[in-house]
């Protein structure tokens, strides 16, 4: 085994031990010594992949990012041929299979932001562009909004243990918001991509009586 070789077994090694940590123990219990515990990996051959916790954060976020990717790459190709809202599907559909996957990436993602909300950064970028992509397409953005917001609900409430949904109720939720037929009639005919400056904002507010 080549020197790259070992080394990347190493620091998959080190992520998949952080993760069952998270998932088992919380982020309050994710230390390097942990880590080395879990893995079977010596402390010097987990700092050799990773100087500190952050670095062990961050890299699971990327990790994690990088599998929903996997994911929602062929998931858009084919929902650009079936759905009017293809970003929007894509951005459903790989809430639901977030929501449905063992310890998902919400796991990773609540650990960074509890050791340190900068991290929040990259995931917030990914999210931004998403947005973007979705309002870009959608006959109505607020009524798109709305169903990705209603998704993401649905997810943190699972990640949390706040939902009384059970599994099978929360998948009729999942394709109801996937279903474009569902929405048309909801829909403000003529809102594709509006935006709002400053003037239009002038505009519409109130005048003041004299």
């Amino acid at each position: 085994m080549d020197n790259a070789t070992r080394s990347e077994r190493s620091r998959n090694a080190a992520l998949d031990a952080a993760f069952a940590i998270i998932a088992r123990d919380g982020p309050g219990r994710l230390t390097l010594d942990a880590i080395a515990r879990e893995s079977g990996l010596s402390k010097g051959g987990v700092m050799h992949q990773f100087r500190t916790k952050e670095a062990v954060l961050k890299a699971l976020l990327e990790r994690q990012m990088a599998h929903f990717e996997q994911f929602s790459t062929p998931y858009r190709a084919k929902a650009r041929a079936e759905s009017e809202n293809p970003e929007l599907a894509t951005e459903i559909a790989t809430v639901r299979e977030a929501t449905n996957t063992p310890n998902s990436a919400a796991l990773a993602l609540l650990a960074a932001m509890v050791e340190n909300p900068d991290l929040m950064a990259m995931p917030r970028a990914s999210d931004e562009k998403t947005i973007a992509a979705i309002k870009a397409e959608a006959k109505d953005p607020d009524l798109a909004m709305l169903r990705w917001a209603a998704a993401r609900g649905l997810l943190l409430g699972e990640l949390f243990g706040m939902s009384p949904l059970a599994k099978a109720e929360r998948e009729r939720l999942f394709v109801r918001l996937l279903d474009d037929s569902q929405w048309r009639a909801l829909e403000k005919p003529g809102s594709r991509g509006a935006k709002v400056g400053p003037s239009a904002a002038k505009a519409a507010s109130p005048r003041k009586r004299a």
